[in-house]
């Protein structure tokens, strides 16, 4: 009797983690599942020695052929149908970010795109009213279902297909194309702000697992999901956080990058890059630093953000400056994360123990609203988020620019200031103040942290990914436990 198999689309560093440094891939393989995983092309053979074992088969995701796709079959059509998607959502949840989101499009668009833009926008007034307006944007996507994965599907004849979003990437193509077969289909949501953030599906998914109730709540109310195809499983990608699995000793992470032992930490994680620099923040930091004007001595730990490893962008521009910094300072010190190449990037769990190790060693944690601020929290980390502006912005013609003041009411950033799992620092002055607080009470808001945690990620017991395993199970014909 052939085994069952599971079809899992892994077209992001994030995914990697979420799927093979968890506990979900080895919950199918050891119930007998046969698991074969889709990723980037260029990188079989890597992830193969790396986490290969009986039952796993990697196979390329095929993005380079995805995206010409998308780029020469009626681009204009799909690029609409796909705007309109990603901020349809009701406005029953809040849909800050992705008003935000609209501004930036329109605003960096072509001369030709902003006219079209008077006529979209009264449509997308619609979409946040309309549940059948939204469902009609949804299935007409149907209507671009390249045969891209055709091979696949004949040669391994999966009963389930998974990916690491509901269509919002370039999945939505294997998705359509598993539904067009009756494959049963299911998501997973891999980041924190994806349901508020992401907004309908990109293609017809029988299920989807979720962090939270939280989570739960966003999908049903603003994304039209049925209450009763999402799951709350968790998130599986900070089992090992949970765990403490990757967390290298003080002293060791210390030497690693030249850090004085004598000196408080502040790591400080680039995030936002695409709406505002994080410069202004990193500036004032080394200023407190380097003057000595906190109120213990204290050291700068900086982490670069993936983006700013976009060649010839404005944020490998800013990538310099902050090199630059660092080499003229004393006390300020520069991570730059590891790529897991190809097109996975950045964003990758290649230096999962050097995350882990630079929160939990940091006396004070500090970034923009960046989901590190739940992955600090779950470090018992005291965490400012720096929302310092920028004057003018990126200051680059045809770049938009959002300054950080006005991004508090986003979804999850409010989520972060109401629960009071952190401080929150609009210039310098106050900066000081959050940061010298913490140095003196390093604990004051431990009890809101745990809370914030148990609401945000549900399990904190290190068990999400087999959860989420069991749950993928429940979905194969063969397993009793079918829904």
């Amino acid at each position: 009797m052939t085994p069952p198999r599971v079809m899992i689309s892994a077209d992001h560093g994030l995914a990697i983690v979420y799927f093979l440094q968890s506990d979900v891939v080895p919950a199918l393989l050891d119930a007998g599942v046969e698991v074969v995983l889709l990723t980037d092309d260029g990188l079989i053979d890597q992830i193969t020695r790396r986490f290969g074992r009986p039952g796993l088969t990697i196979e390329g995701l095929r993005i380079k052929e995805a995206r010409a796709y998308s780029e020469k079959t009626r681009p204009t059509l799909q690029w609409w149908l796909n705007f309109l998607r990603r901020v349809g959502a009701s406005n029953r949840i809040n849909v800050e970010a992705l008003t935000s989101h609209v501004r930036q499009v329109e605003a960096e668009a072509s001369a030709r795109r902003r006219l079209a833009f008077q006529l979209v926008k009264p449509l997308i007034g619609g979409l946040r009213r309309s549940r059948a307006l939204r469902q009609r944007v949804v299935a007409e996507q149907r209507r671009f279902t390249p045969q891209l994965y055709s091979d696949y599907f004949d040669r391994y004849q999966p009963q389930l297909v998974v990916a690491s979003t509901p269509g919002w990437r370039l999945d939505r193509y294997l998705l359509r194309q598993a539904a067009q077969r009756r494959v049963k289909t299911a998501a997973v949501i891999v980041g924190w702000d994806n349901p508020s953030s992401y907004s309908l599906s990109g293609a017809p998914v029988d299920w989807i697992t979720c962090w939270s109730q939280i989570q739960k709540d966003e999908l049903v109310a603003g994304d039209d999901w049925d209450a009763g195809r999402v799951n709350v499983g968790g998130i599986p990608s900070y089992d090992g956080y949970f765990r403490g699995q990757w967390l290298m000793p003080r002293e060791e992470y210390f030497r690693l990058h030249g850090l004085d032992p004598q000196r408080r930490l502040l790591s400080y994680a680039c995030s936002f890059v695409t709406f505002s620099p994080n410069y202004q923040n990193i500036e004032a930091l080394a200023r407190l630093v380097e003057g000595d004007r906190l109120a213990k001595p204290s050291q700068l730990l900086i982490r670069l953000h993936p983006n700013h490893f976009m060649a010839g962008s404005l944020f490998e521009q800013e990538a310099n400056r902050v090199r630059q910094l660092v080499r003229e300072s004393k006390h300020v010190h520069l991570v730059e994360p590891v790529p897991l190449g190809g097109e996975l990037g950045y964003y990758s769990g290649e230096d999962m123990p050097e995350k882990t190790s630079m929160m939990a060693h940091s006396d004070v944690f500090l970034t923009v609203y960046s989901t590190m601020v739940v992955e600090a929290a779950i470090h018992e980390s005291p965490i400012v988020s720096v929302c310092i502006d920028a004057p003018g912005g990126w200051n680059t013609p045809g770049k938009f620019s959002l300054p950080l003041s006005e991004i508090g009411g986003w979804p999850t950033h409010s989520r972060f200031r109401d629960a009071k799992a952190g401080r929150v620092a609009t210039n310098e002055a106050e900066l000081c103040q959050a940061i010298d607080g913490y140095l003196e009470r390093p604990d004051v808001d431990r009890e809101s942290q745990r809370k914030f945690i148990r609401d945000e990620c549900t399990y904190t017991d290190g068990s999400a990914g087999r959860r989420t395993g069991e749950f993928l199970l429940s979905l194969l014909d063969s397993h009793p436990s079918l829904p």
